[in-house]
C-alpha cells in the first residue's frame, strides 16, 4: 500500500471524526482520541455516568469498518468466559468431542466494544487480560492458544474499578478519556430539538479493514520521532514526578504510538508538540489528577489551552460563588451580577473567543480551549436566569 493510500485511509479517518464530532454534541476531542488509539493498536476507557452516549459513540465509531468482525457484550460479575470467548459445542459434546465456537464472540473479534468493562467476573479476568495484553486466548480444553485478530477495544465504564482484579483490567487500558452531561446550554437545546425533529441521513464515511491495519502495523510506525519531542516527554515526565505523579516505563513507552498515530492522522510525516495533547489521556489514574495532567501538557505545548485553563478557574470561583448565594433575595443576587460576575465572565467569554483564533490559526489544538468556552456559557446562563430571572429562551438566543 503506497503513500497515497496511507494519506486515503488518513482522510477517510478525519471524516469518520468530524462526522462523529457533528452528531456526537461536546465530544469532538473525545472521538478524536478514540480514532487516535485504535490507529495506535491500543485500548481505550471512556469513563463517565449513564446517558452520555458512550455505547452509542463506541457502536459508530467500531461500525465505520468496512469488512471488520465487531463483537460487543456487556460484563457482570456472573459472566463465563465461554460467553466471552466462544461457547461449548453442544452437538460436537454429544459426539464426544469437547470444543468451542468461536465465530461471532471475541476470539475472531477485529474491534471490540467492552461495557462496564471493571465488573468482569474473576472467572474470566486472566483470559480478558491476555486477551487485551497479548491478543491471545487458552481454549478451555487446554489447547494450543489462539491468536486472537484484535486491532483495539472500546471500553466503558460508569465508575472506576474498586477491587484488585479490576485494577489490573484498568492499567491494560492506556487511554482514559472522561465524559459528563452536555454543559452548553445551546447544545442541549439541538439535542432536544433532534429528539422531536426530523432529520436528514447523515453522511457516513467508512474505511476498509485492510486499510486499517497496514496503518496500525505499517503507516503509523513509520512516523519519524524527533529529538525535541522526545525531549518534550523526557521534560512532562520530569515535571509529573514533581507533582508526585509517576506512570510506568511501559505506558511512556506504549505512549509514543499514540504521538505517532496523532501525526498519522493529521497527515503529517512526523510528530510535533502538539501530539503531546493526547497525553493528558494517559497519564493519570483517578479524574483527580487529570486537570493536573492537563496543565503540565499544555504549559508544555499549548499556551493558549493553558491560559484557557486558567481563565477556567475565574469560571469556578464565580459558580461556586452563585451556589453560595442560593436562597439570598434578588436584590443581593443582582447586585453581585452587576458589581462582579457580568463583567468577569464577559472578560472571559472574550479571551477565549480570541484565545480560540490564535490557537487555530497557529494549528493548534482548540479542545481544551472549547471546553472552558462551554462552561463559561453554562454559567453565565444560569447567572442571567438565576439570579436575573431573564427567560431561558431569551438566554439561549443570546448564547
Amino acid at each position: 500500500m503506497g503513500a497515497q493510500d496511507a494519506q486515503d485511509t488518513a482522510r477517510r479517518l478525519r471524516a469518520i471524526g468530524d462526522e462523529l464530532s457533528d452528531r456526537f454534541y461536546e465530544r469532538a476531542d473525545v472521538v478524536r482520541t478514540l480514532v487516535v488509539t485504535l490507529l495506535a493498536g491500543q485500548h481505550s476507557l471512556v469513563l463517565g455516568p449513564p446517558g452520555t452516549a458512550k455505547s452509542e459513540m463506541a457502536r459508530e465509531l467500531t461500525g465505520r469498518i468496512d469488512g471488520a468482525s465487531y463483537w460487543e457484550i456487556l460484563l457482570s460479575k456472573f459472566t463465563a468466559p465461554t460467553r466471552m470467548f466462544g461457547p461449548i459445542d453442544v452437538a460436537a459434546l454429544a459426539r464426544g468431542e469437547y470444543r468451542q465456537v468461536y465465530d461471532g464472540r471475541a476470539t475472531t473479534a477485529h474491534v471490540a466494544f467492552i461495557d462496564e468493562i471493571f465488573k468482569c467476573s474473576t472467572a474470566a479476568l486472566n483470559e480478558t487480560l491476555g486477551f487485551l495484553n497479548e491478543r491471545i486466548y487458552h481454549p478451555e480444553n487446554g489447547g494450543e492458544p489462539i491468536r486472537c485478530p484484535l486491532i483495539g477495544a472500546i471500553t466503558a465504564s460508569n465508575e472506576l474499578p474498586t477491587g484488585e482484579d479490576s485494577a489490573a483490567i484498568y492499567d491494560r487500558l492506556l487511554v482514559r478519556v472522561e465524559v459528563g452531561y452536555l454543559t452548553d446550554p445551546s447544545n442541549f437545546a439541538a439535542l432536544v430539538r433532534s429528539a422531536v425533529g426530523r432529520t436528514e441521513a447523515p453522511p457516513r464515511t467508512t474505511v476498509d479493514l485492510a486499510a486499517l491495519q497496514h496503518a496500525v502495523s505499517e503507516a503509523v510506525p513509520a512516523v519519524e520521532v524527533p529529538d525535541a519531542v522526545v525531549d518534550a516527554v523526557c521534560t512532562l515526565r520530569a515535571a509529573l514526578r514533581r507533582k508526585e505523579l509517576v506512570a510506568s516505563d511501559r505506558r511512556w513507552r506504549q505512549a509514543v504510538r499514540l504521538l505517532q498515530a496523532s501525526a498519522y492522522l493529521d497527515g503529517r510525516p512526523a510528530v510535533a508538540d502538539t501530539d503531546l495533547s493526547v497525553l493528558t489521556h494517559v497519564l493519570w489514574d483517578s479524574p483527580a489528577q487529570r486537570p493536573v495532567v492537563e496543565r503540565e501538557v499544555l504549559h508544555l505545548v499549548n499556551p493558549d489551552a493553558k491560559e484557557a485553563l486558567d481563565l477556567a478557574d475565574t469560571v469556578a470561583e464565580l459558580e461556586a460563588q452563585l451556589d453560595a448565594m442560593a436562597g439570598q433575595s434578588r436584590e443581593a443576587l443582582s447586585e453581585w451580577v452587576i458589581k462582579k460576575a457580568h463583567h468577569q465572565l464577559a472578560t472571559a467569554g472574550k479571551r477565549l473567543e480570541r484565545l480560540r483564533e490564535e490557537a487555530a490559526g497557529a494549528g493548534r489544538s482548540t479542545a481544551a480551549i472549547d471546553r472552558v468556552a462551554r462552561r463559561q456559557r453554562a454559567v453565565r446562563a444560569r447567572v442571567l436566569t438565576e439570579a436575573l430571572g431573564v427567560d431561558a429562551s431569551m438566554v439561549e438566543a443570546q448564547l
